[in-house]
């Protein structure tokens, strides 16, 4: 495979680092003893290591040989990284003793740029920390009969929801402190989006007390149902009973982790596929979009309020509330509108990331819940490609941004953590906060600490069709018009319409150099809502409807359409590798087709302009990372393009590939190899 052209890379990693919070697992190697050890923190090593192995959270396997460095030299390296990589506390974390320099400097800047921002861009992303934040998400759904409360200031009445949430208004805030003593965590319900019917969608813990379940039980869906124009009722979806526990999905990632992880790797080999199966993780994203589409139908069709019941609210109901609103409102599908819908339902809402990502190595906590959403919503972004805004580049480099402890955004399991633990830090090291309410960690929405602008036009769908953005009819340019009514939006995929293992309808294929296929539904789902199966009418409806790009999305979930997000999952194995191919391919076709369009938009406007108007005409800048410069450029596809792209094992150190390391410069000399097959074939 030719080694990469570009030069896609994170500013705050060199080509080969690693961050220490993306080591899962130490392994340490002595090829003559024949002995090998499972490095914790403060462990004793017995004998004298000839290689080291490093098992990342990414999957990526990382290997040193020590066959010329002196073997003290050796031990202290393997010991040193197994300590620094699992600390104990919270505050020796990197992103503590990064903030606490930062406020002795007076600059104030990483890699040159200036921290506290919130977008990398021109649109920021809000952080829902303040009232005014709140109130403009409750404005921009059109929200009546709900309101913002500050009930929870200062962390007075929980210490894992925000300091401002939104209730119904008929819940006086009196109301709410009586109550939040009966839900487990005092988590009390929680406004997370309104539909323009009026249904909202809700989520809350369990109520502890069971004696006073029904009546509190009946308190807030009262409160809810007054805040419904129609005062309609509210349907109640319990989570824990309908949705695989976190430890199934953590057991279910565990399994996909060892097929993908495993040397000799072999996607072809014939227990492959069944083994990917009976790791069930295809199976829970699927369970995921299901049951969040029947929510969509309880929303949008029959118009009722939803409640999401959770033991403590903050894991199940973080997946099932944002796919919920990623499949009803095309805001949270733009970059914007996706930040601040993880900021507001996860980061804010209480999300325990220290504990999920497994930060500190408590692996008993540990669950890719927001994997696992991210995987979903690329479900998502596989069957209707036109209808967001960013790429499936974006969607891995956030999930790769969790393990970079330097960002507030997804280092705590609370905002209340994050100001406690702060203002304490700040105390031990004599940091005045003035009126701060704890220290100011850089944000993940500032992608430009973390890439260049450049770069960052790789998140960026070549596909997708923004609001803004003019469409032609009858020879004429026209501003794209949202339509009345909410409408699927579609390039769709093939359509679920097997019966054991054959296609029964031939017209389900596409024809030959077709982009759209004829749409045919999913086989209906087992539940049919009423005597005239409202469900499966439902489904049946919104995929006869036109295309509307900005209007209702559901999932295709059955077998052929839920598939591997490779990407993510197989971007550093070097056997999973197609030069020249896969995915990447087409988006680089599609990137130079884009470019070129908005090239010629750019012209047909300044011709159109006056000659004052000319003399400020835009710059020419591409939103695209390929450009059609002109009409006589090459079309060949670019020989470092791999189904990988932009990332690529070559040049990183994973299992087999043969590049050195900066380590070697202070190792005395060790020589770095892949495995000790690669050594002995070197022999």
């Amino acid at each position: 495979m030719p080694l990469q052209k570009f030069h896609f890379r994170n500013l705050l990693l060199g080509e080969h680092d690693v961050p220490l919070t993306c080591v899962e697992q130490i392994v340490t190697v002595n090829d003559h003893k024949r002995k090998q050890k499972v490095l914790g923190p403060n462990q004793k090593l017995k004998f004298n290591p000839t290689e080291l192995i490093i098992y990342c959270k990414d999957f990526r396997i990382i290997r040193f040989r020590f066959d010329e460095s002196g073997p003290e030299s050796a031990r202290k390296v393997c010991l040193a990284i197994a300590h620094y990589s699992q600390p104990t506390d919270l505050q020796l974390l990197f992103a503590f003793e990064y903030v606490g320099k930062k406020y002795h400097n007076s600059a104030n800047k990483v890699n040159g740029v200036p921290t506290g921002g919130s977008g990398g861009g021109s649109q920021k992303t809000p952080l829902f920390e303040t009232y005014s934040d709140w109130d403009r998400e409750v404005k921009r759904t059109g929200a009546a009969g709900w309101r913002v409360c500050s009930v929870n200031e200062g962390y007075m009445v929980s210490t894992c929801l925000p300091e401002y949430f939104v209730v119904p208004s008929s819940l006086a805030d009196q109301d709410l402190k009586t109550f939040s003593h009966s839900f487990v965590g005092r988590r009390m319900p929680l406004w997370c989006w309104s539909h323009a019917n009026g249904s909202a969608l809700v989520r809350m813990a369990l109520v502890k007390d069971e004696l006073r379940q029904r009546r509190v039980d009946q308190r807030v869906c009262n409160a809810v149902t007054k805040s419904h124009p129609q005062r309609s009722d509210v349907y109640k979806s319990d989570l824990d009973k309908t949705l695989p526990s976190i430890q199934e999905v953590q057991a279910a990632f565990v399994k996909l982790k060892q097929l993908c992880v495993n040397e000799p790797f072999e996607e072809t080999e014939e227990k492959w596929l069944s083994s990917l199966e009976s790791a069930r993780w295809l199976e829970y994203v699927r369970m995921f979009l299901k049951h969040s589409a029947e929510l969509v139908y309880t929303l949008e069709s029959r118009r009722v309020s939803v409640v999401l019941q959770e033991e403590e609210g903050r894991d199940l109901s973080c997946v099932v509330a944002s796919l919920v609103q990623v499949m009803l409102d095309p805001y949270f599908r733009t970059i914007p509108g996706f930040q601040s819908l993880i900021q507001k339902e996860w980061v804010m809402a209480g999300y325990q990331f220290l504990d999920r990502c497994n930060h500190l190595k408590r692996s008993e906590k540990e669950s890719p819940l927001f994997l696992l959403f991210l995987d979903a919503t690329w479900q998502l972004l596989q069957q209707h490609p036109a209808a967001f805004e960013f790429s499936e580049t974006y969607l891995a480099v956030l999930g790769d941004s969790t393990r970079i402890a330097l960002f507030g955004t997804f280092l705590f399991n609370s905002p209340h953590q994050r100001a406690k633990q702060s203002t304490e830090f700040a105390i031990s090291k004599n940091i005045q906060l003035g009126d701060e309410k704890g220290l100011k960690f850089p944000s993940v929405w500032d992608w430009s600490l973390q890439f260049t602008a450049k770069d960052r036009t790789l998140f960026h769908n070549p596909l997708y069709v923004g609001r803004s953005l003019p469409r032609v009819q009858n020879g004429l340019a026209k501003p794209f018009k949202r339509t009345k009514r909410n409408c699927s939006s579609t390039l769709r995929g093939v359509p679920a319409s097997f019966k054991n293992g054959i296609l029964r309808d031939q017209e389900a294929l596409p024809r030959r150099n077709s982009l759209v296929l004829k749409a045919k539904p999913d086989p209906p789902p087992p539940r049919a809502e009423g005597p005239d199966g409202g469900l499966e009418r439902f489904f049946r409806e919104w995929l006869s409807r036109p295309a509307d790009l900005h209007g209702l999305l559901l999932p295709h979930v059955s077998g052929v359409h839920v598939r591997l997000w490779k990407l993510c999952y197989f971007r550093w194995v070097p056997e999973a590798q197609i030069s020249r191919g896969g995915s990447s391919t087409a988006f680089h076709k599609l990137s130079l087709l884009a470019d070129e369009v908005d090239a010629l938009s750019r012209t047909l406007r300044q011709r159109r302009a006056g000659p004052l108007q000319a003399c400020y005409a835009e710059p020419d800048q591409s939103r695209m990372y390929f450009r059609a410069s002109g009409p006589h450029d090459a079309a060949g596809t670019p020989e470092f393009l791999s189904s990988s792209f932009p990332f690529s094992p070559v040049g990183n150190l994973c299992r087999r590939s043969i590049s050195g390391t900066p380590l070697s410069k202070f190792l005395s000399g060790a020589k770095i190899w892949l495995s000790t097959e690669t050594l002995a074939s070197e022999d």
